[in-house]
């Protein structure tokens, strides 16, 4: 079991790009209700699969990118926490579907995206700015390397 983030980052860099993708993949699955653009949710469940060709990746992160353009001109001038977690989905998602390099890892990426959604969502809700999604994250990567 992680049980920080230190741990969590040295779990995600020991992944290949592909492990790192579906991790990723995760990561924006778990925070994706705080979008409601259905790009966001085509993309994630085509950076979910194993079987993703180039062709489809490339396809898929047009997508992610294009509600990423929409949803960061969503948060306007106002800052609207609720359109502001959307756009930290989109680019979670965007994440997943992005070329690794040996500098970049997508998963660790992803996850703090993920978390700035969340951050962004119990803001909007009155909560505050404590959540559970770090925690989520160390118990959805467990359970990726116990697969």
């Amino acid at each position: 079991m992680i049980h920080n983030d230190e741990e969590f980052k040295s779990t995600l860099y020991g992944r290949n790009v592909d492990e790192q993708r579906l991790l990723a993949a995760r990561f924006a699955e778990h925070v994706m209700a705080l979008s409601d653009d259905a790009r966001i949710r085509n993309a994630v469940q085509s950076a979910m699969s194993d079987t993703l060709t180039d062709d489809e990746l490339h396809m898929a992160h047009q997508l992610a990118n294009a509600a990423k353009v929409d949803s960061y001109t969503q948060c306007g001038h106002e800052c609207n926490w609720h359109n502001q977690a959307g756009h930290f989905v989109a680019l979670a998602t965007l994440d997943s579907l992005t070329q690794a390099d040996a500098e970049t890892n997508i998963a660790w990426d992803a996850a703090m995206h993920a978390r700035m959604a969340r951050t962004c969502e119990t803001i909007a809700e009155g909560n505050g700015t404590h959540n559970d999604e770090a925690d989520t994250q160390y118990q959805i990567t467990t359970a990726f390397l116990h697969t």
